[in-house]
């Protein structure tokens, strides 16, 4: 840091199991890219170049050797995964995943409808070539799945093999664990933490306030994901209380009772 101030909540060091910070690429250039990690690399600790991006990005093996020469992994979106399985191209899947030496894989099923134990063989079996992550949702949001379901999914895909399961709520955050306002739906969120650790989710929060929410209620070093390139540094400072939204809170958890 450039300078020192007390009172600031502790973050785990990277490489760290929680307190992610997973960045969301829909199509940086090279240049983008080199910018965004020499202002926030320090601070990012998984990238996920969004759905099926990957397939149409120009100088793709260049973008990923750039975040590899950052230190920081990165793995294709889980609807590039669907895209593959839906036109029963697994084993190509695979090959591409070796082919751009992914450490990384997302298994979803947010647009389309796929038996559940089918997921859980998908996610069985890439956990021998990779490091898995599996979302949980739906990108439907008509699609309401009880809490009992969430839980039961989570805990399931886990058993499976899955590093960290993703809560779903798209590039927009109005799915999922979310109302279409963007409203998260805290009732779910806080029965999903009576049965899964919270250093086990990855929770999906692009906006702003949905970051504010999740910090508050799980402290600095919550998992979260979706986020923006620009956007990075700012989710920091409400992290560590430098934000309006978050400046009285974690000052207010160090006053004596």
């Amino acid at each position: 840091m450039n300078y020192t101030l007390t009172s600031i909540p502790e973050r785990e060091a990277k490489p760290r199991d929680r307190g992610f910070t997973m960045a969301m690429d829909k199509g940086l250039s090279i240049r983008e890219v080199e910018d965004f990690l020499e202002v926030a690399g320090e601070y990012v600790d998984i990238v996920k170049l969004g759905w099926a991006t990957s397939y149409v990005t120009p100088n793709l093996q260049r973008k990923l050797d750039a975040y590899k020469a950052a230190g920081i992994p990165t793995y294709f979106g889980g609807t590039l995964f669907e895209a593959f399985i839906v036109r029963n191209q697994f084993d190509d899947y695979r090959r591409v995943l070796d082919k751009y030496n992914m450490t990384f894989a997302e298994v979803s099923d947010g647009s389309l409808d796929m038996p559940h134990d089918v997921k859980c063989e998908y996610i069985q079996q890439l956990t021998e070539q990779v490091t898995v992550l599996s979302e949980v949702g739906s990108k439907d949001a008509e699609k309401i799945i009880p809490p009992y379901m969430w839980i039961k999914l989570m805990q399931a895909e886990l058993d499976a093999g899955a590093w960290k399961v993703i809560g779903e709520a798209r590039e927009g955050g109005n799915v999922g664990l979310f109302r279409s306002t963007g409203e998260v739906r805290s009732g779910l969120v806080e029965e999903i933490l009576t049965q899964i650790p919270f250093e086990k989710i990855l929770w999906e929060a692009p906006q702003k306030a949905q970051q504010v929410w999740f910090i508050k209620l799980l402290g600095t070093n919550v998992n979260l994901g979706n986020i923006a390139p620009n956007e990075v540094i700012p989710l920091e400072t409400i992290r560590l209380g430098l934000r309006g939204d978050t400046f009285s809170h974690f000052l207010d958890l160090e006053k004596p009772c």
